[in-house]
């Protein structure tokens, strides 16, 4: 009679798939001599076409928080491990910290540092888009909020500071008058203390554009344009003094601090320094 329509179809197919539903019993065997084609799979754990013929171990490399089945061949060096994590992960090598019973090393063999089936790899480290897409805005967050908190808490609060105000206000510090601004005397702003705890003097030397800066030791003679900025704040439970800062560089390890400021120069300190004459 007339053949079904799809017979001849199915039948062409069915060698290539060894057996398919809906066939006779025969059509779920294979040829005599073959064996039976099961689909193929993606995996990692071959260890490539190198590794024909020579002695497998089965690893588990685990990296951040991935594990990979890896079969790997027993006589390859752990530096030629380093370069197959490579495939895998994306990691470099350089950046790469193998361990199997301590750290990995790169000259001998697996067979020789006894790596055996099931062992465990644990590989530890960052790529480098790693590096720059996490720790960078980490790093950059961690600074804002340290300076954030910085701003909150005043600056007379902060442990730096207090080792030198808590000596108390010098016995001979200039007088302070406390809502006036007055123009800066003819003689040096003197018995103030710097961060050291030492006594300090500032003088102007305005026909020279410069700030001296002196102690016991030394006298420093600073151009005022070499002054990047100046800051000053209260101190708690002293207003009529500031504490202040003369910026010579662009960290704040830079920052010259003077304690006990007499509050009627800040202002003029600020200006004269500043480079704005106006104020007078």
């Amino acid at each position: 009679g007339a053949e079904e329509p799809g017979m001849e179809a199915e039948a062409q197919e069915l060698p290539l798939g060894c057996g398919g539903a809906g066939g006779s019993p025969a059509a779920g065997r294979c040829p005599e001599g073959e064996e039976r084609r099961e689909p193929s799979q993606a995996s990692v754990s071959n260890g490539g076409d190198e590794d024909s013929g020579r002695e497998l171990v089965e690893l588990k490399v685990i990296w951040n928080k991935n594990k990979y089945d890896v079969k790997f061949c027993l006589d390859s060096t752990g530096a030629e491990l380093k370069q197959k994590i490579h495939s895998l992960t994306g990691l470099p090598p350089a950046m790469q910290k193998v361990m199997f019973k301590g750290l990995l090393p790169e000259e001998k063999t697996l067979r020789e540092i006894k790596v055996t089936n099931g062992a465990k790899i644990m590989v530890v480290g960052s790529t480098i888009n790693d590096v720059l897409a996490v720790n960078t805005p980490k790093e950059a967050a961690q600074q804002e909020v340290k300076a954030e908190e910085n701003k909150k808490e005043p600056l007379c609060r902060q442990k730096q500071h207090r080792k030198v105000l808590d000596k108390g206000k010098p016995d001979d510090v200039m007088p302070s008058v406390k809502g006036v601004q007055e123009r800066l005397p003819t003689v040096p702003l003197s018995g103030m203390y710097n961060k050291s705890g030492g006594k300090v003097r500032l003088t102007f030397k305005l026909e020279q554009d410069q700030l001296w800066i002196g102690t016991k030791e030394r006298t420093e003679k600073l151009p005022m344009g070499s002054i990047k900025n100046v800051v000053s704040e209260p101190i708690e439970g002293h207003e009529d003094y500031h504490m202040m800062a003369f910026q010579l560089g662009p960290t704040e390890a830079s920052y010259y601090w003077v304690y006990w400021v007499p509050t009627q120069y800040v202002d003029a300190i600020k200006d004269t320094v500043l480079g704005k004459w106006q104020y007078f």
